[in-house]
């Protein structure tokens, strides 16, 4: 099996993944991963919950994925992989642990394909008048589709989503910012006086600026997509390192300046936020004609995109996990065309069974997407004792390096443990969080015995080798070789 860090030639059925992503498509990929429904409409939860202080949340959610993906991408520089963190948990903290996260994050991705494929439904329904079921799974057989024909295919649709996500968004901005000036003509709203004219800067105080920060934070979960698609790039290394550094202004000014024109031009306790969204919301202030249809397009462009993101992320996440011994053998065969076809049709069939799921037993489904609140948390947490790991046994990369090591790694791991506790204190998350940790716990179990059990050999050792690390492809001499 070749080397990780290595392009793969194109193989046979059964061989391997290629690498058929190009620049330009890593690129928009990595821009489009943090661009959802949740920018453009569920923000409006966050802003009613915070008031204008929700830009505090937003800026402390944006810091800490930005120091997530700085420590993420030190490791995936100096070994792209396409199981990312679960790969690298599995090597510096144990084959359970990266059984464990790379079970929940596929979890996760199965979950978002229906999720996006009913809002992507409800959307084109009223449009058009069909049963909302019928474009929901017409979208995620689509896409699905175009997955399992070839990487490049996931890339290239990625990639025009993306391209449309950033020209609306960047239209937005233009459009607020002469809104804000009083420069555009004709709009009905202009200032920034809506920043304390309405019970002031945080009129509902610092418990709520917390509570925003659970919305604001969630809305960013996809930057990590990046480092799970470069490998299967041309140039991993490369592309990592120009994503890594890019996400902060991408995060600045995408979301940040984004949620500052909603709160300049528009009042955060108005009741046309949580009936139409942020984003519409701001259109209909500036008169902007057919505010509501140019929002319906844009939703359906970003679900598409979440939803094609989520089948890829999947097969691959499950790939992974199947090339490493826990998961089905059978995820882990590609076709001649590098595609892990198994793994794309396992994934998708359960996303089909989930949409079912939420028109026959909506209350059962419910509960699925609860179980799956608190994931992306664990997701970072993951990555922070990760590199923590890594950095203490290896020294200093030679690549991509986590900025204020280990100061700011270990003030990572303690703002996010703070966030969990603060989760279990907050009423609206207390479901999502026990669930979600019920799930986790069943499957660190789980990874737990499956170490003991492979460790428990002859000699003494697990057949896959020291310390967790597993019958993957061999990890490169820079990180990996060494834990």
């Amino acid at each position: 099996m070749h080397h990780p860090s290595e392009p793969p030639p194109a193989a046979p059925a059964g061989a391997a993944l290629t690498q058929g992503l190009k620049g330009r498509q890593i690129t928009m990929i990595s821009i489009g991963g943090v661009i959802g429904a949740g920018l453009f409409v569920g923000s409006s939860t966050a802003v009613a919950t915070a008031g204008p202080a929700v830009l505090i949340s937003f800026l402390l959610a944006a810091a800490l994925v930005v120091l997530v993906m700085q420590m993420l991408g030190e490791m995936a520089v100096a070994n792209p992989d396409t199981g990312s963190f679960s790969t690298y948990a599995d090597r510096a903290l144990g084959r359970w642990a990266g059984f464990s996260i790379g079970w929940l994050y596929w979890w996760f991705y199965i979950l978002v394909i229906p999720i996006e494929a009913i809002a992507a439904g409800e959307v084109i329904a009223a449009l058009t008048g069909l049963p909302s079921w019928l474009p929901a799974l017409a979208m995620i057989v689509l896409l699905a589709g175009s997955n399992l024909l070839a990487v490049r295919n996931y890339g290239e649709f990625e990639y025009w989503f993306a391209l449309l996500k950033v020209v609306a968004i960047v239209a937005f901005l233009v459009l607020g910012v002469l809104a804000v000036l009083g420069l555009l003509p004709g709009s009905g709203t202009s200032g920034v006086s809506n920043l304390w004219s309405n019970g002031g800067f945080a009129p509902k105080g610092a418990t709520a600026v917390l509570a925003g920060l659970l919305t604001a934070m969630f809305s960013f979960q996809g930057s990590e997509i990046v480092t799970i698609a470069a490998a299967e790039s041309e140039e991993p290394r490369k592309n990592i390192k120009k994503a890594v550094r890019a996400v902060v202004w991408r995060l600045g000014l995408f979301y940040v300046g984004s949620i500052l024109i909603v709160v300049c031009l528009v009042p955060w306790n108005s009741d046309d936020l949580a009936a139409a969204g942020s984003y519409q919301a701001v259109l209909e202030r500036m008169n902007i004609p057919g505010a509501g249809r140019i929002m319906d397009v844009v939703l359906v462009i970003a679900v598409s995109s979440c939803l094609n993101s989520a089948v890829y992320t999947a097969s691959r996440m499950v790939f992974s996990l199947a090339k490493r011994g826990d998961a089905p053998a059978a995820f882990a065969r590609t076709s001649r065309h590098g595609v892990p076809r198994n793994a794309v049709v396992v994934s998708t069939v359960i996303g089909i069974v989930a949409v079912i799921a939420n028109y026959l037993l909506p209350s059962v489904f419910s509960y699925l997407i609860a179980s799956s609140g608190a994931i992306a948390l664990m997701m970072y947490l993951v990555i922070a004792l990760t590199q923590y790991a890594i950095r203490r046994k290896e020294g200093d990369p030679r690549e991509v390096r986590m900025w204020g090591f280990p100061c700011l790694t270990l003030a990572t791991i303690a703002f996010i443990a703070g966030v969990l506790v603060l989760m279990a204190v907050l009423p609206g998350h207390r479901l999502e969080l026990w669930l979600s940790l019920g799930l986790a716990a069943v499957l660190v179990g789980v990874g737990v015995l499956r170490q003991r059990r492979l460790r428990a050999g002859p000699d003494g050792t697990d057949a896959a080798g020291k310390s967790g690390a597993t019958a993957t492809e061999p990890p490169s001499t820079t990180t990996a070789s060494r834990l």
